[in-house]
């Protein structure tokens, strides 16, 4: 039989129905998250955020081409890339399994027969597949994000070097090297994780050319890691200091033009990299020159980012870091904007690392760089409780990380922590919580989809056996049904892909120990690495278990091996062929069968278009050539992904809360996007540059009453734009400025109130909005530009927010007025509902992301939206029935539950941050109550019921038996800090109680109010 014929054949019909999965179960347009911004950044060639992938920028745009460069296809198009390149990732992870499987089975070079490939081939087949219907790497392969690709690059270089491993006799092997540091290179452009593998690469080939030893493996590891770091700092970050350094050289002392220190470097790179390659021949040094031929083909691939300058310079729309000269392109590579963190050395949360001083931070002038100020770090080593292997090191709170700290690492309040505590919490939240949690989501079960927080309850790993369940997060059958049984991320896999992996690891140990040994540095460098290397506090934003899919590609190599074991223990009992059918038979739909069908409808989002449609509906809600802040990110780029795609209202500037704080993005308001005009705000580019104005103090000056409010331009422009030394403060080095007071005036300039529009029957229309900063004591630049931005406006432009959170802190709350999704400042102060526009909008242009379809999936964060949708069609059903438009008010309320089956999105469902989805439901109720629907109530109120009651169900079920009355009244005065006697297992859900029991009183109370009906019995029979 010839292997080879049916090694190739086989591993493309694996291909070909991984292809077919994730083609069927792609996203139909843009997904949350980043999705939508590297699917803007591709169908214009724009520059995503730091640090870029432009490589998959342009793979990106060759799609959206072959899909006949249409705005209506170039996310399907994007996503579809995705597809095609994760369906050959699992090609080369077949091909993978079937050379560690050959290498076991096949003995002395005899050659194989039949029932031999056949084994060979059914293991591939079960780890590949296994691997296909993986949970974090399927989420990634059916979406325009990096993470497919970046796991196909991967997995081709993984498989190239056993390629060379098969050919290292030939005289042309070595070939197959300088292609992997080509790939590592262009996979540069896409994402850094495919440079994990090196050590794994470097020990096939110390394995195969020289004759191994204990220290000889222990040093070839050694040389690994450093390769790994070289090129990490080296060949990615210095290569690139080194052509910025040149430039600043060549046009601030030569008078040169921009980019000719740059071009000088690269070509003295060059030239340097071909007389060493000269000099290795002529003096017969091989490994030298195998060495400079596979740096010279690693900076070949990793040019791409040349185009990141090259689009930077015509400024698009989406133009992330402004990376138009080599000096922002360091910072861009660097991550400059999300700072640093200690990995070896450093300090506990209880101490704040002094800042310190760097170089000289240049940004790009006229005709010359100019100083901006100088680098700014944090000296991790040199405070009083710095240490080896910090992992408790955050000193802000900004999201709970301290409480995190302090829960996982057993630090009791008013303690410091100790190296104990350190460990402890490396062990507990980073080992299992952020990474084991999601090893196990994917090879032995996931509880639902809900973000997990540390409570038993709420996206936990399960096997799907009861009792070890049981024992682990309590009675399961007890959950409420909206996160149990009716939830489809509700997998359960019976740890059978982990019992077989698990078998597959120990099998390879026995029988090839150098594999074993390369797979699991795979497996190492590729997982925990990582986690050592994050060293991520507490509280993310996002499950992050998409960082880690090289790990479980590794462990799917294992589950693939394990055939062989099953194989070889079936031989016990049957004859040699029943056995090899038979196990083969049996992993598959123990494994990738099992995988496929519970994770199939969690998985499927080909009819879904929430992203998309969200940002419509934000746009939608927007008047004309308005500005539109957003602040989140599942804000920003579905916007971007709808103007700069699809063209979804091009007049409307989308302006990003988060990047205002950044000089570069402030001037981008400057110049005209799509047809959206210029915008100048009130600070001069020269005023921001840098870190100028990044913190202004709210600091008492004289001639400065606190109780007299002040004129916000004015102020702006002569105070806080002021170098003045009277409005200004010296702190080491750096001019601090200061804001005298915290009480503005906005005037309201009435001829253009009215041309806008913002001026209805019945409104009380202010001389000026008094605007009080409340409990600040500084201003960040992004909090300056909103400010800026307000005043130098002069109600020419409508102004709109896309959420009113973050305006509490600038004491602007209460001057919007909802007119759809989306709120518009105003010049009163008595908000509400905009309910004419807010209901023409609704009415004629929302859109609800396909949730009229039957069998559409909405995970976690696509609910928080929708329930963002309900609770607008809630407001504005207020409004209407509370100006008399009863009829308006149900057909508002009709058209949200006509668009959005509750079979796809219930009215009563349990969620964690407080019981938000039930509390947005409730007041829907209560909208229908009030508008006379009650047909619809009558249908919300069995939700909303049946939710809440199997929500009290459950938290009684975590303790001693009591009744509602009494768990409620424990966990108020729990939240009161008055006692309370809950379980270890009930105080992790005491605000859930409360609210859960509040919310059955209310709709006991709406029952009675418009129902005429007694009070009844909020107890579960």
């Amino acid at each position: 039989m010839n292997y080879k014929k049916v090694n190739n054949i086989s591993g493309w019909v694996v291909c070909l129905i991984a292809c077919m999965v994730y083609i069927l179960t792609m996203e139909a347009t843009g997904s949350f998250w980043d999705c939508g911004e590297f699917v803007s950044s591709a169908y214009k060639l724009q520059i995503p955020h730091p640090p870029g992938a432009p490589l998959f920028v342009m793979m990106g745009r060759f799609f959206i081409i072959l899909f006949g460069d249409n705005p209506l296809t170039a996310a399907r198009a994007v996503n579809f890339m995705s597809a095609i390149l994760s369906g050959l990732t699992i090609l080369f992870l077949f091909w993978s399994i079937t050379h560690f499987a050959r290498k076991i089975i096949q003995k002395n070079a005899l050659v194989l027969d039949s029932q031999q490939v056949f084994t060979i081939m059914a293991a591939g087949a079960v780890g590949a597949l296994a691997y296909t219907f993986c949970d974090s790497f399927w989420y990634s392969a059916v979406e325009g994000e990096v993470y497919g690709s970046s796991s196909f690059f991967t997995a081709l270089v993984f498989w190239a070097i056993l390629k060379w491993e098969d050919e290292a006799e030939k005289p042309e092997a070595d070939r197959w090297l300088i292609f992997i540091f080509y790939m590592m290179g262009l996979s540069i452009g896409v994402h850094l994780l495919n440079l994990l593998t090196i050590p794994a690469i470097v020990m096939v080939y110390y394995y195969k050319r020289y004759t191994p030893t204990a220290w000889g493996s222990v040093f070839a590891f050694f040389i690994g890691c450093v390769i790994t770091g070289l090129i990490q700092k080296f060949v990615i970050q210095y290569t690139i200091k080194g052509a910025a350094w040149f430039d600043i050289l060549f046009v601030n002392s030569f008078n040169l033009p921009f980019f000719s220190g740059f071009g000088f470097f690269f070509v003295a790179l060059a030239a340097i990299l071909v007389f060493a390659l000269r000099y290795a021949i002529r003096k017969r040094y091989y490994l030298l020159k195998i060495a400079v031929w596979c740096i010279s083909f690693m900076l070949i691939g990793y040019s791409t980012y040349f185009t990141t300058m090259i689009r930077s310079n015509a400024d698009p729309a989406v133009d992330m870091f402004n990376v138009d000269n080599p000096v922002t392109l360091v910072g861009y590579l660097s991550r400059d904007q999300y700072g640093d963190w200690p990995i070896v050395y450093g300090p506990d949360f209880t101490d704040r690392p002094p800042r310190t001083e760097g170089s000289d931070q240049y940004i790009k002038g006229k005709d010359k760089y100019i100083v901006a100020g100088k680098s700014v770090g944090q000296d991790w080593n040199n405070t009083p409780s710095s240490h080896f292997f910090p992992r408790m090191w955050d000193n802000s709170n900004d999201r709970g990380q301290q409480e995190v700290y302090k829960q996982y690492g057993n630090v009791a309040e008013g303690d410091a922590p100790t190296m104990g505590n350190n460990i402890r919490y490396f062990m507990t939240y980073q080992t299992y919580w952020m990474y084991l949690r999601y090893f196990f989501w994917n090879f032995s079960g996931k509880q639902n989809d809900l973000q997990g927080f540390g409570n038993i309850r709420d996206g936990n790993a399960i096997t799907g056996i009861p009792f070890i369940d049981n024992a682990l997060y309590g009675d399961q059958s007890k959950m409420p049904d909206s996160i149990h049984k009716n939830n489809k991320s509700y997998n359960r896999m019976y740890a059978l892909p982990f019992i077989l992996g698990l078998i597959g690891l120990f099998y390879q140990y026995n029988k090839n120990r150098r594999d074993f040994i390369i797979n699991m540095l795979l497996f190492f460098f590729t997982g925990m690495a990582i986690v050592i290397y994050l060293n991520q506090a507490g509280q993310q934003p996002r499950e992050r278990d998409y960082a880690y899919v090289g790990s479980f590609y590794a462990f799917a190599i294992w589950i693939g091996l394990g055939v062989l074991w099953v194989k070889e223990l079936f031989e016990k009992f049957l004859k040699a062929p029943v056995a090899n059918y038979v196990s083969a038979g049996l992993c598959l739909l123990a494994v990738p069968i099992l995988m496929g069908n519970q994770e199939w409808d969690d998985h499927d989002r080909s009819k879904k278009t929430l992203a998309r449609d969200l940002a419509k509906d934000y746009l939608e809600s927007c008047p004309p050539n308005a500005m539109l802040f957003s602040f989140g990110d599942n804000d920003t780029y579905p916007l971007w992904y709808a103007q700069e795609v699809e063209g979804i209202r091009p007049d409307v500037r989308v302006v990003v809360n988060s990047l205002l704080g950044t000089d570069w993005y402030m001037n981008e308001l400057r110049y005209k996007i799509n047809k959206s005009a210029p915008f100048d705000i009130i600070f001069t580019p020269e005023q921001i540059q840098g870190s100028k104005r990044d913190i202004t103090y709210i600091t008492p000056l004289p001639g400065f009453d606190q109780k007299k409010y002040y004129d916000l331009f004015d102020i702006l422009k002569n105070v806080v734009g002021s170098d003045d030394p009277k409005y200004t403060q010296q702190q080491d080095d750096d001019v601090l400025n200061l804001l005298p007071v915290k009480k503005f005036t906005v005037p309201v300039e009435l001829d253009a109130v009215k041309a806008a529009g913002l001026i209805h029957e019945g409104d009380s229309v202010l001389s000026e909005l008094k605007i009080d900063v409340p409990n600040r004591s500084y201003l960040l630049k992004n909090d300056l530009a909103i400010y800026a931005i307000i005043a130098a406006n002069h109600w020419k432009r409508p102004i709109c927010f896309t959420s009113t959170q973050e305006l509490n802190d600038l004491g602007l709350n209460k001057y919007v007025r909802l007119r759809g999704l989306s709120y518009q400042l105003v010049p009163f102060d008595k908000g509400g509902v905009d309910i004419d526009d807010a209901y023409n909008t609704i009415m004629k242009s929302f859109a609800y992301g396909s949730a009229d379809k039957p069998n559409v999936y909405y995970d976690e964060e696509n609910r928080r939206h929708l329930n963002s949708i309900r609770m607008t069609h809630s407001q504005v059903a207020f409004g209407l029935a509370d100006a008399g438009k009863k009829d308006s008010a149900r057909q508002i309320l009709e058209h949200f539950d006509k668009n959005v089956l509750e079979s796809n999105f219930p009215y009563g469902m349990t969620s964690n941050r407080q019981n938000q989805q039930d509390a947005i439901s409730t007041d829907f109720l209560q909208s229908c109550y009030v508008a006379g629907d009650m047909a619809l109530a009558k249908k919300v109120e069995a939700s909303l019921k049946k939710d809440l009651q199997q929500q009290m169900r459950y938290y009684k079920s975590l303790g001693d038996e009591s009744s509602d009355d009494q768990l409620a009244t424990n966990a108020y005065m729990m939240l009161q800090g008055k006692g309370g006697q809950l379980s270890d297992r009930q105080q992790q859900f005491t605000q859930d109680i409360f609210t859960t029991y509040r919310m059955l009183l209310q709709i006991d109370q709406m029952d009675k109010q418009f129902n005429g009906k007694p009070a009844v019995d909020t107890k579960l029979k």
